[in-house]
């Protein structure tokens, strides 16, 4: 399905009903106002350059009718990430898709230190330039039959590059990811199948809407079943989305475990009361926090799997079907394929290997990038680049990126089993991230980051217990805040150069 035109149907069905709740400014959009909300910026933005438009706008009301504005006039957004520098963000988007409009908001760039880009248009501007008439003209338009609008509004196929987002250059370089209409309503369909979702549902949406986490689960959604999407434009703001969650009753709600690690600790008993899922992905689930989450709230976090070239979702546990540790089955329309990382033969059940995807998720390809495109998508399998195991029951293990895997005296070392063992030993609060370092001898050797100094004979010794000679960490060194990404992911590649500079001195 065309997903801007699913969200006209979704608007006339429910055109009375809450779809926006701002938390950031306080304004409330029934269906009926969004659509009439989107039309108006589709019309004004017919005066610019048709292609791509860059979109640097937090979680809120303006930035969901920008995204609808601009696939009503029949452009393309192009998500910019605000959270690892704006201005550089803005430069490196125009520069790789070639396109200088982008929409944001006056306010929005004094508030995160973001001076004026070359192509920046301001929302307060284009607000101040509508005109009654203007408003009467889409007044009359989302009146009319549903056929009839999306005779006045941009057609397209499925196939169509529906938006671009960016990988999160956690690893490498930012690629731009072409994502089409097809690739993201697959996703929308197969979690609302696995999740149960209906229009009575209220979404908080307050992952960025530049990461694909935010963009599938806290935008399309709830546009395209008809839900109220509550937007909080600071997921960092721990208390007061703690707070968001209880008053406005929110009954869905997806994060990373980061953030997740603080609404746990800035949560009241009674909370997230009327919240029936609760999903964690983007990065690993840690047990505690899944028990912190049950002991304090009597709430069962669920983990999923994903990635930005996959819509995101790859893999989900539901309340019906969960296995902690895991994360999840593969949703319906997704098989998982494990195959070994040298002989590319498929892996017999509980053998790790790397996971390949195959489905309608699967991204169209790396904008202007064939190269990389070729390398990632082979026969239709998309090779996520991470290693894990299937299980008897059709469960999916994750055990950490290929390139989080090294080798030691001829020995494959997986870092985040490392990790995942070296916090049991740690406080909830302590951060850890094992990283590589080059090492003349061995090829490299094991170096453990904390964020807060610990008894490292108490540590090594208790690790000694459970890990191999040449999985135990050589040193460890502290920074007091590790590095992340915007949706919260660690940023390895900063913090391996990190420990290597640390290290040398």
């Amino acid at each position: 399905m065309l997903l801007h035109h699913q969200f006209v149907r979704t608007a006339k069905k429910y055109e009375n009903n809450l779809a926006i709740a701002d938390r950031s400014t306080g304004k409330r959009l029934t269906y009926k106002k969004a659509l009439i909300g989107a039309l108006i910026l589709a019309k004004k933005l017919d005066a610019y350059r048709k292609g791509f438009i860059g979109i640097l706008l937090p979680n809120s009301a303006g930035s969901i009718l920008a995204v609808l504005g601009t696939l009503f006039s029949g452009r393309i957004p192009v998500m910019i990430n605000y959270s690892t520098g704006a201005e550089p963000n803005c430069r490196f988007a125009q520069k790789k898709c070639d396109f200088s409009t982008i929409i944001t908001s006056r306010a929005f760039c004094q508030k995160i230190n973001c001076p004026h880009v070359d192509g920046m248009v301001y929302l307060e501007d284009v607000m101040a330039s509508v005109s009654a008439l203007d408003k009467a003209a889409a007044l009359v338009k989302a009146m009319l039959p549903v056929d009839m609008i999306l005779r006045r509004i941009h057609g397209g196929q499925e196939d169509d590059t529906l938006l671009i987002l960016f990988t999160s250059g956690s690893e490498r370089e930012p690629k731009a990811v072409q994502l089409s209409h097809r690739n993201i309503s697959q996703n929308v369909d197969s979690v609302t199948e696995c999740y149960h979702f209906v229009p009575e549902d209220i979404f908080l949406a307050n992952l960025p809407f530049f990461h694909v986490f935010g963009q599938t689960a806290n935008l399309w959604v709830p546009l395209c079943v008809g839900m109220t999407l509550v937007t909080y434009a600071n997921p960092l703001d721990f208390k007061t989305v703690c707070e968001v969650v209880r008053e406005e009753k929110v009954t869905l709600f997806a994060g990373t475990p980061t953030f997740f690690w603080g609404y746990l600790r800035n949560s009241k008993p009674g909370d997230f009361e009327t919240c029936r899922i609760m999903l964690a992905g983007a990065d690993k689930c840690p047990e505690a926090l899944r028990q912190g989450f049950m002991e304090k709230h009597g709430k069962i976090l669920l983990e999923g799997y994903g990635a930005t070239e996959t819509s995101p979702v790859i893999a989900v546990n539901t309340p019906e079907n969960n296995r902690p540790g895991s994360v999840g089955k593969p949703i319906p329309g997704v098989t998982v394929r494990v195959e070994n990382y040298e002989t590319d033969e498929n892996c017999p059940v509980g053998v790790t290997g790397k996971i390949l995807v195959k489905g309608d998720n699967v991204m169209k390809g790396y904008f202007d990038d064939f190269e990389q495109t070729a390398q990632s998508i082979r026969h239709g399998w998309y090779d996520t680049g991470d290693m894990g195991y299937l299980d008897e029951d059709g469960f999916l293990w994750h055990v950490g990126r290929l390139k989080r895997f090294l080798k030691i005296g001829g020995e494959m070392v997986s870092l985040v089993k490392v990790e995942n063992v070296l916090e049991t030993f740690l406080m909830p609060d302590v951060e850890c991230c094992v990283v590589e370092i080059p090492d003349a001898l061995r090829g490299a050797r094991i170096v453990a980051a904390v964020t807060q100094e610990i008894d490292e004979k108490d540590i090594q010794k208790k690790l000694a217990e459970k890990l191999t000679p040449i999985e135990l960490p050589s040193r460890f060194v502290v920074i007091p805040e590790m590095p992340k990404s915007g949706s919260g992911k660690l940023d390895f590649r900063l913090i391996t150069e990190m420990v290597r500079d640390m290290v040398r001195h």
